[in-house]
């Protein structure tokens, strides 16, 4: 499944550096490669030791990692809702991605001119919310307006709950708060507000880029951010773009792990972004083993054994027999499928196994 991230901010707030650290190959492990699709777009995979670990005991012909894809917006500037700068096109780019990461300048730096004078990161959280909150109104009202005659006048019961919906989100909006922070009590309700594809619905990461010294303990400048977004069930995540782009120069993977040590990270705030993007999303991994390939695969937590078979192809959904399921810390054990099966730890599932994370499956079809 095609996961898609997009980075957003002011201008000058290190948006573009984050996305360059990102795309030069060494600022990971060499099994976490990023290629470029378009001039704007990369295409990431999400660090998992699991996978390498199954290929340890497998090897396999080849190992494919799961993905997702970061798009580099461009710098968003105030009055992009009326069509200011990129304006329109920057909003369509948020609109196509699965979730935003967006970075907020949590430095101080007299080299480094701020598009509005003064460092102030919760102030430029709320211009970018202001301009999204602008566009999912103008969104908002025209539905309210093709869908409430006929709510209140023709008796229609879809129409009534799609109007509640859409009023719900309206009442926030108009207070200045962004479309995430309404939830909803059924599942009806939720799917009809993600079918509107809000720009404020969707999950946001705040990426606060510090500068070295604060790269391990965050400044002054995070906990303000900490403090505007509590409500919104937002991540945030600290990164000093300008030290990650340091670190991507050095030319092995033991050489950049040193230098994180000396200032107090375990790994690369690139590889902690990729992996919190990935949770941002409620998203897990399962796997499928054999001699051809180790394959890690994508889905959402709380899926059953058939929907995520129909991730590998949809005719393994349609035609789902069962699964047979070993658990990752099962098959490391026993080092391999035969030994497992052997020792009685391989389960038969049906349609109504909720996949866990981590699982190494195999599906049987019959289409």
């Amino acid at each position: 499944m095609s996961l898609q991230c997009g980075i957003v901010g002011l201008p000058n707030v290190g948006k573009s550096t984050l996305f360059n650290c990102l795309s030069n190959a060494k600022a990971q492990a060499a099994n976490f490669p990023f290629c470029t699709i378009e001039p704007n777009v990369g295409v990431i995979t999400v660090p998992d030791e699991r996978l390498n670990k199954l290929a340890e005991f497998v090897k396999p012909q080849r190992i494919v990692p799961t993905t997702v894809e970061i798009v580099d917006i461009a710098g968003l500037v105030k009055g992009a809702s009326k069509g200011e700068g990129l304006g329109n096109k920057f909003l369509a780019n948020i609109r196509e991605t699965d979730a935003i990461l967006h970075v907020l300048r949590c430095f101080d730096d007299e080299n480094v001119t701020h598009v509005d004078g003064i460092v102030d990161p919760v102030r430029d959280k709320e211009i970018i919310d202001a301009e999204l909150q602008i566009k999912d109104l103008e969104t908002i009202e025209a539905r309210i307006q093709k869908v409430e005659k006929q709510a209140r006048t023709g008796g229609d019961k879809d129409a009534l709950r799609s109007l509640n919906v859409f009023t719900k989100f309206r009442d926030a909006l108009q207070q200045g708060l962004s479309a995430r922070t309404v939830s909803f009590d059924n599942k009806e309700d939720e799917k009809i507000a993600r079918e509107l594809y809000l720009l404020t619905y969707k999950p946001v990461m705040y990426v606060c880029n510090v500068d070295e010294a604060s790269a391990a303990t965050g400044n002054k400048y995070v906990e303000a951010v900490r403090e505007a977004t509590k409500d919104e069930q937002a991540e945030i995540l600290i990164v000093a773009a300008k030290i990650e782009s340091e670190i991507a120069e050095f030319d092995t993977f033991e050489e950049r792990q040193e230098f994180l040590q000396e200032i107090g990270l375990d790994e690369s705030g690139v590889a902690r972004l990729i992996k919190s993007a990935y949770h941002l999303l409620d998203l897990q991994t399962f796997f499928t083993a054999g001699v051809q390939e180790v394959r890690a695969w994508t889905f959402h937590r709380g899926w059953k054994a058939p929907q995520c078979a129909g991730v590998i192809h949809t005719d393994f959904e349609k035609g789902f027999i069962r699964a047979e399921v070993i658990k990752y810390d099962d098959f490391i054990k026993y080092g391999s499928e035969a030994a497992v099966k052997e020792a009685g730890k391989m389960n038969v599932e049906g349609k109504e196994y909720v996949v866990q994370d981590g699982d190494v499956m195999h599906f049987r079809f019959n289409v």
